[in-house]
Parts: structure tokens; sequence; C-alpha cells
């Protein structure tokens, strides 16, 4: 028995009321994504369906910005609430989720470094192509997050990463994006299905080659009983002529023939479940929404949207969640506030402003809540037209 399987036997065996999440393998050398992140980074840069997936969902994540809100009844309310805007805005919060967000659809997985853990004062998105692997302890607990060779094989420790890890399945160290469906092969009975953006490619790829073939199509010119140098003669003339609007005239009888696609070969159906297969996976209508004629009604318009607004729903709460616990948390505990009670909370879209009347604005300076300075500031703001009061010389 190998040392490093006794190692494992013996650990499950002093706490077994934990139940483990790793095979030894997975402690012994790391987990690595089942699909590489510089597959998904070349999935989402050249092909566009990719790219509209992943944009059009992540601009409905993120697009609409976001404010924060506080505990109004926590005794530092505003200086909690300004000491995480400042915070925003000194990192560009706004720009890193925009950022985070793609890749969180596009991977399942997004990877912030935090500088420094202790005291944080930036933030900074590390390339998803530098990580290599992840390492955890048999219960699941992160050890490590280690990077390629092009990176310096740094192992980064988990303090300092904030890990986006959206949708893991089976227990894994990674999240799962939509494009990973689309990427992944699947193997049944010994035999391989090559993933679906594979299928597209191969069929995009042949396209170019059956328009070449058959919008100019192959042609056999047939001379009856005409002398071999003479066929050779009219062989040169036809090998050189134009490709368009050309025309002939012969003495001699010619029959002209030429290569047709079989009417009976068919592959509309085919098309259409491959690329039906591959927008279902993209999650997203708007590939849908933009070339299929099926999809021009108002009415399946907004039943395509309502579908996906679940998943929005899902991702913006996720985000949500982690920015709040990874993030606001620890600048509210580094300026001597508490987080709970002061509940600094990241909310979607942008704040509702209270609808401020006229006649409420007189009626408070009326009763002395307001000074007239600031009822003047609060009308003009309104659109009044005020002069400047008179000086009094008297």
């Amino acid at each position: 028995m190998s040392t490093i399987v006794r190692w494992l036997r013996e650990r499950v065996q002093s706490a077994k009321s934990a139940g483990t999440l790793l095979p030894a393998h997975s402690i012994t050398y790391g987990e690595t994504p089942s699909i590489g992140f510089s597959d998904y980074l070349g999935a989402y840069l050249k092909d566009p369906s990719c790219k509209a997936f992943v944009d059009f969902l992540a601009d409905q994540l993120v697009g609409v910005g976001f404010y924060t809100t506080v505990d109004e009844d926590y005794p530092g309310a505003q200086e909690a609430k300004q000491v995480v805007d400042e915070f925003c805005e000194k990192v560009n919060l706004d720009g890193l989720l925009q950022i985070g967000a793609r890749e969180i659809i596009m991977c399942g997985n997004s990877f912030w470094e935090k500088v420094e853990p202790d005291n944080l004062e930036e933030l900074r998105i590390l390339p998803l192509a530098s990580v290599q692997k992840i390492r955890r302890d048999v219960y699941g607990n992160v050890e490590g997050y280690v990077q390629t060779v092009g990176y310096g094989e740094k192992t980064l420790a988990p303090k300092t990463i904030i890990h986006f890890r959206w949708n893991p399945v089976n227990g894994e160290a990674f999240g799962t994006g939509v494009l990973r469906p689309l990427l992944e092969e699947m193997r049944f009975d010994g035999e391989t299905r090559m993933s679906f953006l594979e299928m597209k490619a191969r069929i995009e790829r042949m396209l170019p080659e059956i328009f070449e073939k058959y919008a100019g199509p192959d042609e056999l010119w047939i001379f009856k009983d005409v002398a071999d140098e003479r066929l050779t003669e009219y062989r040169n003339m036809i090998k050189n002529k134009p490709k368009a609007g050309a025309r002939f005239v012969y003495n001699k009888e010619a029959d002209v023939k030429t290569v047709q696609i079989d009417p009976r070969t068919q592959f509309q159906a085919y098309l259409e479940h491959i690329l039906g297969q591959v927008n279902m996976g993209g999650q997203s209508p708007v590939s849908c929404l933009m070339i299929s004629p099926n999809y021009l009604t108002k009415a399946s318009s907004e039943a395509a949207m309502h579908l996906v607004e679940r998943k929005v729903l899902s991702g913006q709460r996720y985000i949500k969640r982690v920015v709040e616990r990874e993030i606001f948390r620890l600048i509210l505990e580094q300026a001597g506030h508490d987080p709970i009670k002061a509940g600094v909370r990241l909310n979607w879209g942008i704040p509702e402003k209270v609808e401020v009347r006229i006649e409420d604005i007189l009626k408070a300076g009326e009763l002395g809540f307001v000074r007239s300075e600031e009822v003047r500031k609060m009308l003009a703001k309104n659109g009044w037209e005020l002069w400047e009061p008179t000086t009094s010389h008297e």
C-alpha cells in the first residue's frame, strides 16, 4: 500500500463524521477543468454565436449597473456606506463586474486577486488561462490555486483569491458555464461523439467548398467526331474562358453537361438539429431573435425573454452574494464597522428617486423643517426661475 493511500485512509477513519469529497488522485495531483480555459476563450472570440450568447446574458446580469444601500438604523450607517462606495469607485467595481460576468457566463469561473487580503486596497482579475489547477483536501477545502508554467507555476493561497464558482457539478473544484456542453465530447459504448461546436465548425468549413463547387459547376464539353488537334484547340479556348458572361460560336456539334446537386440529398433537418442544439446550449434567445422568422412577432419575443429572466435573476443573486461576502464584509471590517449590523447591500439597477411635490417643499419651509435658502434651492432644482433677493439699504 502506497504512503499516500495509507495517509488518506487514516485521515478518513479519524474523522468518520465528515464525508469525503475527493478521490486520492485528485488530492495528489490537483484538479484541472474538464475543458481548458483557452478552449473557452477560443470559442468566445472566434464563434459569433458563442460570443452573442455570453454577451447577451452578461449584459442582462450586470449591464443595468448597481448601487448600494445600508441599514439606516445602524449608528454609523452613512459612514459605512461611504466607505464601501469609495472603494467601489477606486477599484472600478462596475468595470470588474462587466469582465467577471462574461467569464462566469462563459465558463462558470472568474478569479479575482485581493491586494492585499489582510488590508484590501485593490482588486484585479487574473487571466483565465493563467489558472492551471486547484488543490483541495479530502473534504473539499481549497489549499491553493496553481498557475500555469507561463505564469511561473505559482501557488496562490485561498485567502488571496475570490473564486466565482458558478454551478459546480458533482462537487467539482470549477464551475460550469453555458459553453461547456457545447465544447464537451460525449463518450458512450466505447465511442466518442464530437462536440456540437466542432460539428458546427465542420459544417461551416464545408459551406464555402460547396458554394465554390456548385455556384460555378464543373462542365463536360463534348464535340462529336472532332479531330484530336482541333479538340486540343477547343480545350484551351474553353479552359481560358471568362467565368461568366461569355458566349461562344462553333461550327461543330457540341454537348455541354454540368455537375448538379442531387435533389434527393436534403440536409436541412440535420442542419436545424445541430443549430438548435447549439442555440439551446447557449441558453439565450439572442440568435433566434436575430435570425429566426419564428421569433419576429412581439408575443414570441416576449415569451423568449421571459424564459431567460429566471436565469438572469439567478446569476444576479449569485454575484451579489459573493461581492457582499468577499468584498463588502472585508472593507467594512477594515473600517471598524460590523458588517452584519451595517447591512450594506449591492442592488442591481438604478435607485428610485423619491418624487417631491412643490406643495411638500413649501409646507416643509412653512413648518420650519427646512430653511428658506434650502427651499429656494429645491425650487430651483425643480425648474423654478428664481431671482436673487434684493438687498435692503434702509
